[in-house]
């Protein structure tokens, strides 16, 4: 089994707009990430610098989720969305297409249920719109 491909990262943030659908009621900031925590975009409620904070403790907890798995079933048992509750809001992760994830990061008075369905008519889209490229440099080639 080889290794997931890697969406490419975008250091200018030229792909935030399609983050917008998530600025509802509740939701503080989204990023798009590779799984291997790079961030692709981010939308306008968290600084760049943050959103590479966050991608990289994302992808993280989405390994942790995947580590827990087979407790819900047996080995090989895919996470479908993680979902963090802490006392002042909720993280929430999911896959977004071959590579990416989409996590989100909420108030506490929110609707868990319209955050999710966006996040995953949005998922569903981003998986449309990038495609999945390998990242250069990631098997051993120069990283231009």
């Amino acid at each position: 089994m080889g290794s997931p491909r890697t969406v490419v990262s975008d250091s200018t943030n030229k792909l935030g707009w399609l983050l917008d659908d998530l600025e509802v009621p509740g939701v503080r900031f989204a990023v798009l990430l590779s799984e291997d925590g790079l961030r692709i975009a981010h939308s306008a409620g968290i600084a760049k610098d943050d959103a590479e904070r966050f991608a990289a403790a994302a992808s993280g907890l989405r390994s942790l989720g995947k580590a827990l798995g087979e407790f819900c079933g047996s080995s090989g048992n895919d996470v479908r969305q993680n979902m963090t509750e802490y006392d002042q809001g909720m993280i929430m992760i999911t896959a977004a297409g071959e590579g990416a994830l989409l996590g989100v990061a909420t108030m506490t008075d929110i609707d868990v249920g319209l955050i999710a369905h966006r996040m995953n008519e949005l998922a569903g889209r981003v998986g449309h719109e990038l495609g999945s490229e390998p990242r250069r440099g990631a098997h051993g080639g120069d990283l231009q």
